[in-house]
């Protein structure tokens, strides 16, 4: 019996070990806890400095406007619609926040990562969290090249739900280098951002959904699941 025990217990090892070789495992839930508390604090800063409650209206009329005329010879037409000043104000503060939202989102997320890995004897740095980074930035990039394409166009009531899907895309693509249940909420995004698309003008509420409240349920669960 003891040798049964003992060999049993090799197999398990030689598994953690072919694991932590092939997978980024070191992600800490509270850094997905955090990025969506960054996420959520980022939206109501825009939505009551901008007063986004106030313009609903105006951009959802926009943008149906835009799909009802839209031809291969006049193409969109929002350009003669949109206050042009607004606009453009609303959005260099939405990229400035961001900016601010996700460089918060990346040291804290950093610096959990690291706190984890340390506990774990491993590197932060490795050739599965190379391969992790790779295989999620090819989709985000992506995504963020064809959001500034809707942006120039005018298309604002696209761009939550879009950067949504590509997220949920790029979570999916980077899910086989770490936890598998990053491939769930890759998932719901995808999900999430697909709805939104369809229900122009809640994009905003989507996004806050996608990337806070999904991501506090995540890392929740995560941090509860493997680091309690």
């Amino acid at each position: 019996m003891s040798g049964s025990k003992d060999y049993l217990k090799d197999i398990t090892e030689i598994r953690s070990m072919m694991e932590r070789s092939s997978r980024f495992i070191s992600l800490s839930g509270l850094s997905g806890v955090f990025a969506g508390t960054f996420a959520i604090i980022g939206a109501l800063i825009a939505y009551f400095y901008l007063d986004l409650g106030q313009y609903r209206q105006y951009f959802d009329g926009v943008i149906q406007q835009d799909v009802n005329n839209y031809s291969e010879n006049s193409g969109w037409v929002n350009a003669e619609k949109t206050n042009t000043d607004f606009y453009l104000h609303f959005i260099r503060f939405c990229i400035v926040d961001a900016i601010i939202v996700l460089t918060l989102s990346l040291l804290v997320g950093y610096w959990f990562t690291s706190k984890k890995a340390k506990q774990q004897g491993l590197s932060v740095w490795d050739k599965s969290a190379k391969q992790l980074l790779i295989h999620l930035a090819i989709p985000l990039i992506t995504g963020g090249l064809f959001c500034v394409i809707l942006l120039s166009h005018g298309l604002l009531g696209l761009v939550a739900p879009v950067s949504l899907v590509f997220y949920g895309l790029a979570l999916i693509n980077a899910g086989k280098f770490t936890l598998n249940e990053v491939r769930y909420l890759g998932v719901c995004q995808i999900i999430l951002g697909l709805v939104s698309s369809y229900f122009i003008g809640y994009g905003f509420i989507a996004w806050v959904i996608g990337f806070g409240i999904l991501h506090i349920l995540y890392g929740s669960i995560m941090y509860f699941k493997y680091e309690r």
